[in-house]
């Protein structure tokens, strides 16, 4: 596995080493000594897996403390730009965002840390997308930033040009500079 990080300090992109033949191929998805090695915690209490459409647009999604979620994510089927907006007010980064292309050609698997609005946008019809979570879901913490805050202009048009289908939800979160972040650094 290769572990490629960014300017914004915390997530880490994970290359896993894929070994292919003619029967198809091999991969190690998760490696907790690796993981561990690399600061990326190993202790996951809860796996998801979605599927959607082209088109859906899901997140910006966190949890706040005291049950701030990490998430390890990945494709297995499908694409997605997969979209991260640091929300640690006394970071750097605050309110930047960055953005990765996970699919099943590339394989990659994006760990997310706590701290950060998380979502995606799918590329494909029946893109079915993993991830694992350090703390399991809980509904009274979870909250969203709007993914078409004008502030952070995420270009979603120019990674797929096509009518977005959002939750209701996602469509009501709140813009990013009428949030007060509970995330320290």
């Amino acid at each position: 596995m290769n572990f490629k990080r960014f300017k914004i300090e915390g997530p880490v992109l994970i290359e896993p080493k894929v070994f292919g033949d003619e029967r198809g191929f091999f991969l190690e998805s998760f490696k907790a000594s690796l993981c561990k090695t690399e600061g990326i915690p190993t202790d996951f209490s809860q796996d998801n897996h979605s599927r959607s459409s082209k088109g859906v647009l899901r997140g910006m999604h966190f949890q706040i403390p005291p049950v701030p979620q990490g998430k390890m994510v990945r494709v297995i089927r499908g694409g997605v730009v997969d979209v991260i907006i640091d929300i640690r007010k006394n970071s750097p980064t605050y309110g930047e965002w960055m953005n990765v292309e996970l699919n099943e050609e590339n394989k990659f698997i994006f760990y997310v840390p706590p701290g950060f609005a998380h979502g995606f946008l799918t590329l494909q019809d029946g893109t079915d997308f993993l991830y694992k979570v350090t703390t399991e879901y809980s509904p009274t913490h979870e909250l969203g930033i709007h993914p078409f805050d004008t502030k952070l202009n995420i270009p979603w048009k120019s990674w797929l040009d096509f009518e977005f289908i959002l939750s209701k939800k996602d469509n009501e979160s709140p813009v990013l500079h009428n949030f007060s972040s509970p995330f320290i650094i």
